[in-house]
């Protein structure tokens, strides 16, 4: 016969709590991260800087390595806390990002990025690709270039124009397979895709049609008409073609098409007055790369976005972050700085 268990005290109960508790110690807890906090740009010549001057020795040309990485970068002009690390590299491409891409002598920057989140606990990845993909952007504004110094040569806009859709929607499958291999690179470096902010960038148009006489005498060789496609129709398509790949991969979108405006290049009677480079020939670049550098590399910093430009846009970009919208435009204002502002309507690609 079992015989009953007297209750206790509801005090004595509280006590013996206390007593047991003391006897384990607290309960364990995980262990705090003590690394140091870092926001990563990867991409192209956008977001290495390209333009912007002050390239990291060994970027400069030196083995071949032109990736221009600029302490101006736009990565570096946040504001946002902790260490700015920048693993973009001018010229590349998508699958320069991806894993087992290489480019001007560099591997795959979703790799590096794998190495840099195991130092670091990273908070912010910015991503900016895609122009030297399918949506070709320096090509086409050689055609530009071409068709407005041979006049046997159709507009761009008309030649170019019509392929814009199709050289979108391929820009967009190779971005967001990018973007997959980001998001892996963190995931086997024991991030969550939620434990860091990924934002994906668009890109700033560097012409417009408001261009000051004589443009092509000023560094500018291109028509109006074939300018104010590119502004109004050609950068928007693409930037359409991000924040697409941005909403199916669960990404954040910041619209860059208007960072520069009103300050594009021969915008301005003074160079100084612009944040996009005109035509530029660096003999710098014979210095450190050689005869490497004849051709391409001496006009490589040409039409982007100086160190002014990258200081505003890097600013606007850390507002973003901050903020709580998944999706916002930077906008340059009379004043001569970029503020956060609605992104644009969807539109199609190639419209």
């Amino acid at each position: 016969m079992r015989h009953p268990v007297p209750a206790l005290p509801a005090a004595s109960v509280v006590a013996l709590l206390v007593v047991v508790a003391a006897l384990l110690g607290p309960a364990p807890s995980a262990a705090a991260d003590t690394r140091p906090t870092a926001v990563v740009a990867l991409g192209d010549s956008a977001a290495s800087g390209d333009g912007a001057g002050d390239y990291e020795a060994g970027t400069r040309g030196e083995g071949g390595d032109w990736c221009h990485r600029s302490a101006h970068a736009y990565v570096h002009r946040t504001g946002l806390p902790g260490e700015s690390i920048n693993l973009a590299c001018s010229g590349a491409d998508s699958a320069a990002v991806a894993f087992g891409g290489t480019h001007n002598t560099e591997g795959s920057q979703a790799q590096r990025l794998g190495e840099v989140a195991g130092r670091y606990r990273v908070t912010t990845v910015v991503l900016q690709v895609g122009a030297n993909d399918d949506a070709a952007l320096t090509a086409t504004g050689i055609a530009c270039i071409r068709a407005f110094i041979d006049p046997r040569q159709p507009p761009c806009r008309d030649t170019i124009g019509p392929q814009v859709p199709a050289r979108m929607a391929a820009t967009g499958a190779k971005v967001e397979g990018a973007v997959r291999d980001v998001r892996e690179a963190m995931r086997r470096a024991g991030y969550t895709d939620s434990g860091y902010e990924l934002v994906l960038v668009s890109y700033a148009a560097p012409v417009t049609d408001r261009m000051v006489p004589v443009q092509a005498a000023q560094g500018c060789p291109y028509s109006r008409a074939d300018a104010g496609w590119g502004r109004t129709v050609l950068f928007p398509a693409l930037s359409a073609t991000i924040a697409g790949v941005a909403e199916r991969t669960g990404a954040r979108f910041l619209d860059m098409v208007r960072a520069t405006e009103g300050r594009e290049a021969c915008s301005h009677a003074l160079y100084s007055e612009e944040w996009q480079r005109r035509i530029t020939v660096d003999p710098e670049a014979l210095v450190h790369g050689g005869l490497d550098a004849v051709g391409f590399h001496l006009a490589q910093e040409s039409f982007h976005p100086t160190a002014a430009a990258h200081a505003e846009m890097g600013r606007c970009l850390g507002d973003f972050v901050r903020a709580d919208a998944v999706t916002a435009s930077c906008v340059a204002g009379p004043d001569g700085r970029d503020r956060l502002a609605p992104a644009p309507p969807a539109a199609a690609p190639g419209a």
